[in-house]
């Protein structure tokens, strides 16, 4: 059978992050992508300009009418937008459940740019964290869901991950790229206890999409692994995603935050 992965996201038209970088990552990590539209965004490796939201009837058409006809292994939340998109989401979600669901909760890009509203970041937090099996939040969307201010020390980490997993998502990947330093630090929280993994720091200005290739990696590799836990399916698409990095200033597209390399290995040199 063939793994089906479902991304529900925006448009990224310079094409490292949102819908083109989840489907390219799925493609990486064989899995068929399927995708629902939840916002047209104008954006560029250097930030983004406007956000033309999809309305959320539509979007909750999209997503029904392609689970009436396509079996998925595994889905991935991304940019939502809108309180509207993200209730409507979410009662999907609680009719079906089109495998795993790893939301990525999406708020601000890696340029700074803030790409929802406080009533949407409310939904997310009381509506659709309840129905997520894993949810992927950096420091700054964690502190936006919790309402605290970001943690600036990586021994923080652990309890935020514990109080994110208290609103209700079967587990949490608290990400500390934010903070600097030399090392990488996640925080891996569910009902079996804590988990913290250091990787080296990639000395790259190619971030652009680091959050959506994650956990659309994550989707990908459960789509295609039924049944395997999340510290394995993390440290699989933490592998993917630091070759992405440790490749992506080859591409050498754009003059700003460049994009990862979703086919690093792939593509020929």
């Amino acid at each position: 059978m063939t793994a089906v992965a479902l991304t529900v996201a925006g448009s990224d038209p310079s094409g490292g992050a949102g819908i083109q970088a989840d489907l390219k990552t799925f493609s990486a990590l064989g899995a068929y992508g399927t995708a629902v539209l939840t916002a047209l965004t104008a954006q560029n490796t250097r930030g983004v300009t406007g956000v033309h939201p999809v309305p959320a009837a539509f979007v909750g058409l999209q997503l029904r009418t392609l689970l009436d006809d396509v079996e998925v292994h595994a889905t991935k939340l991304g940019m939502l937008g809108t309180a509207e998109v993200v209730r409507e989401v979410a009662a999907v979600l609680a009719e079906r459940r089109p495998g795993p669901v790893v939301c990525d909760p999406v708020m601000v890009a890696t340029s700074g740019d803030r790409l929802i509203d406080e009533e949407a970041v409310a939904a997310v937090r009381t509506e659709l964290l309840p129905l997520a099996d894993l949810i992927t939040p950096n420091v700054p969307e964690a502190a936006a869901l919790l309402g605290t201010a970001p943690v600036t020390d990586a021994d923080a980490l652990p309890e935020q991950a514990l109080a994110l997993l208290a609103l209700g998502p079967g587990a949490v990947l608290l990400k500390g790229g934010h903070l600097g330093g030399p090392e990488s630090i996640d925080v891996l929280a569910s009902a079996d206890g804590v988990q913290i993994t250091r990787r080296p720091r990639v000395a790259t200005n190619a971030t652009h999409g680091t959050g959506c290739t994650l956990s659309s990696a994550i989707a990908a590799l459960a789509a295609r692994s039924p049944g395997a836990g999340w510290p394995v399916l993390v440290e699989g698409a933490r592998d993917y995603l630091q070759s992405a990095l440790e490749a992506g200033e080859a591409l050498g597209i754009g003059s700003g935050h460049g994009p990862v390399h979703h086919f690093a290995g792939i593509w020929p040199h």
